[in-house]
């Protein structure tokens, strides 16, 4: 069994595909139109064959309630690797990304979090060596 698809459920698809290609710089794998909606995922340039994020509609009652809960707790509904975290938090930074936590160590990982404008949190994270 392996992962196929990662999604993350935004509320509103377009400004989701401009922001997640645009600013984040993932590139567009499917964009199939499907009635209001796509089926639109996205890879990272760096895995074009790796797990697919999927920017699903958040047209579901229920989990704009569960993003709501998340993002008034503070809690990221996911998160994405990076090999340098203090470089991509200026990159993103300087981009206009709104962090809600700046860059910190815990453990054997640095993090920070920051608002993906379309409903979510999202964590970036970098493993330190552990060596």
């Amino acid at each position: 069994m392996k992962m196929y698809i990662k999604s993350v459920v935004v509320d509103d698809q377009a400004k989701a595909r401009t922001f997640y290609t645009e600013t984040l710089g993932f590139q567009i794998k499917h964009d199939i139109p499907m009635g209001e909606f796509s089926w639109l995922t996205l890879v990272s340039p760096e895995e074009p064959d790796g797990v697919e994020l999927a920017l699903e509609p958040g047209a579901h009652e229920a989990t704009n309630t569960f993003r709501a809960a998340l993002m008034a707790d503070g809690i990221p509904f996911t998160a994405f690797s990076v090999d340098d975290l203090d470089a991509e938090y200026e990159r993103l930074t300087a981009a206009g990304v709104e962090f809600t936590n700046p860059p910190m160590t815990a453990g054997g990982a640095k993090m920070a979090v920051f608002n993906d404008t379309c409903g979510n949190l999202i964590q970036l994270i970098e493993l330190l060596d552990q060596a």
